[in-house]
């Protein structure tokens, strides 16, 4: 699966196609032009794997339990895969959603590889997990369509497709390194027999989104695929809160973490994405708060007890307050109940995380800032692990059961 690139012509085009400012839409701030490209540099330096940084984040951890719950699979569709990209992706007349894909592919370093897109953000991720330690693995997210309330699939309201296959078939193929997770419309009129299948290829869980994708979680319709979820183990990992990435239709109430206790009360064991780390939603007397804040909420109710997790994927971007780290990072009663994620390839977005930013407020040592900036130009996987490790406030930082994720995913029969 060797790739070959040429880097400066692909930024060269990567930057022209950014032209008229739409990058100011995706990354929420101005940046100079070095920032905003990912270099997609390979072997990491002797000099950096012999940080002190780098060494301090494994210690204590064992690489074998670490199973990376968010990991987005990417591409155009041009090498089998059955990759699909909607209109709202595909074309220069949306230029905030356009230049999103291609902030996407630059991350993932597939921009540069016309025809076999597919296969260099295979390839490129697989290196990444080449220089992690042994057992370390990442689950591959597939990617449904939206669906009606009839649950008929709408093509032309999904930013993008990932079949099941694909992620299943990547997963057989380099088992040392990937797991696969499921997406599936719980309305679809075979979403049962189609999530029985699934199980029985081997995924580790099922995700949805639901603003993107058109499923209530707290539905009636959404029963019978509770029950076969239940009765499998299969955790259920669910975006809650705004979702600003991919669009479907007017859903975004469907993110509320509240709407997952019909699940909760059929036995589901669910993950709530990002830990509902943006946005606000609803609450039981009609006020309107923080999506987090409902999180932390359904994770204290009774029905929650050894069902309710979440993942802190995403919480060190920009558009995400520090308060919420801080919090995560106070909350050690929760610790064994939070799950390492990287959401990549958003960690090789150059603009959308800063160490920097992060160290002014107190959740990074500064003196740590410089070799996470070279890490991430080399590994922005490792990056976002090492970079997790060593947040901190006030003597607090995310216990090594947080990075513990295998013991929630592994399939035990």
């Amino acid at each position: 699966m060797s790739v070959e690139r040429n880097p400066d012509r692909s930024r060269r085009h990567f930057l022209s196609l950014l032209a008229g400012g739409s990058v100011l839409a995706v990354a929420g701030a101005s940046f100079a032009r070095p920032a905003l490209i990912n270099p997609c540099r390979a072997a990491i330096p002797v000099a950096l794997l012999d940080s002190p940084w780098l060494r301090q984040a494994w210690a204590g951890i064992d690489p074998a339990g670490v199973w990376d719950c968010h990991v987005h699979l990417a591409g155009l569709g041009d090498g089998g895969s059955g990759i699909e990209i909607g209109p709202q992706l595909s074309t220069p007349l949306k230029p905030v959603h356009y230049a999103q894909r291609l902030f996407y592919m630059n991350a993932g370093c597939a921009h540069d590889a016309p025809g076999k897109v597919d296969t260099a953000y295979v390839a490129r991720l697989l290196n990444l997990c080449d220089a992690m330690p042994e057992g370390f693995k990442v689950m591959l997210f597939a990617f449904a369509h939206f669906h009606d309330p009839a649950g008929q699939a709408h093509p032309e309201h999904s930013a993008f497709y990932v079949p099941n296959a694909w992620a299943a078939k990547l997963a057989r193929e380099f088992p040392a390194r990937f797991e696969w997770v499921a997406s599936l419309h719980p309305y679809h009129a075979s979403a049962v027999d189609e999530l029985q299948q699934a199980i029985a290829d081997g995924a580790c869980a099922v995700k949805w989104l639901p603003a993107a994708q058109g499923m209530d979680p707290a539905s009636a319709q959404c029963d019978a695929f509770y029950r076969v979820l239940a009765a499998s183990g299969i955790p259920l990992i669910v975006h809650c809160g705004e979702e600003k990435a991919v669009q479907g239709s007017d859903t975004q109430a469907f993110g509320n973490p509240l709407r997952l206790r019909r699940a909760l009360d059929a036995g589901v064991k669910i993950v709530v994405a990002h830990c509902a780390s943006m946005g606000s939603d609803v609450d039981d007397d009609g006020s309107t708060r923080s999506s987090f804040d409902l999180f932390l909420k359904a994770m204290a109710e009774p029905r929650a007890r050894n069902l309710l997790y979440g993942d802190i994927s995403a919480i060190t971007l920009r558009n995400r307050q520090p308060a919420v780290i801080r919090t995560l990072l106070q909350r050690t009663d929760l610790h064994s109940r939070l799950l390492y994620g990287s959401d990549y390839p958003l960690p090789g977005i150059l603009p959308l995380i800063s160490s920097a930013t992060l160290a002014r407020t107190g959740l990074l040592p500064k003196a740590a800032v410089a070799d996470l900036n070279a890490l991430r130009e080399h590994n922005p996987l490792l990056f976002n692990f090492v970079q997790k490790r060593l947040l901190s406030w006030q003597g607090h930082s995310f216990s090594a059961a947080v990075f513990d994720t295998r013991r929630i995913f592994a399939r035990t029969g």
